[in-house]
């Protein structure tokens, strides 16, 4: 039997992670797993979360987001992975996937005021991603706490794309679908 695809979608926040990850998996006809999406879904359950400090569901999160997608892949489920996966964190999650699966990664990225602007729109627009501590983040960017070029990104020794997501996609949906099918 031929081992499913790992598609790790990855990138800073606000490169359209999220959004590629749904569009991919409609396209391949795969399920997406997006860690934010289980992470809210804890929230929902954890009543006066605040994703201030030490977030207490992190941890949590990242166990599911794995046991899900080793539970997908074990039984032959081709995936679409999307979550920001900076090298440290992620990578001694992901290199173990690699003995019942063909991991591919997409590196999304944008210009730092394109993913600024996502981020304060998210802010705004969506009640939801208060879980995910974007306000915090805004006001580390603009203080300079943090940068959204301090990213580090996955290094794995498997096939990569980056994809600029600024207006449209570049690479285009079709060629992203062909590099994530092999």
């Amino acid at each position: 039997m031929t081992k499913p695809t790992l598609i790790v979608v990855s990138g800073p926040p606000g490169t359209g992670k999220t959004t590629l990850a749904h569009r991919l998996a409609q396209a391949l006809g795969c399920p997406a797993v997006v860690r934010d999406e289980i992470k809210q879904g804890m929230v929902l359950a954890a009543p006066g979360f605040d994703p201030a400090g030490d977030d207490p569901l992190n941890r949590p999160t990242l166990v599911v987001f794995f046991d899900v997608l080793t539970a997908l892949l074990k039984a032959g489920v081709t995936v679409v992975a999307e979550a920001a996966y900076q090298d440290r964190l992620w990578r001694p999650n992901l290199e173990p996937l690699a003995g019942v699966a063909d991991l591919r990664v997409i590196r999304c990225a944008v210009p730092a005021a394109v993913a600024h602007d996502r981020i304060a729109r998210r802010v705004a627009d969506d009640a939801h991603r208060a879980a995910h501590g974007d306000r915090e983040l805004l006001e580390a960017i603009s203080t300079g706490r943090r940068s959204t070029d301090s990213f580090v990104p996955i290094s794995l020794d498997v096939p990569a794309l980056t994809v600029d997501t600024g207006d449209g996609y570049r690479p285009d949906l079709a060629e992203i679908v062909a590099f994530a099918g092999g």
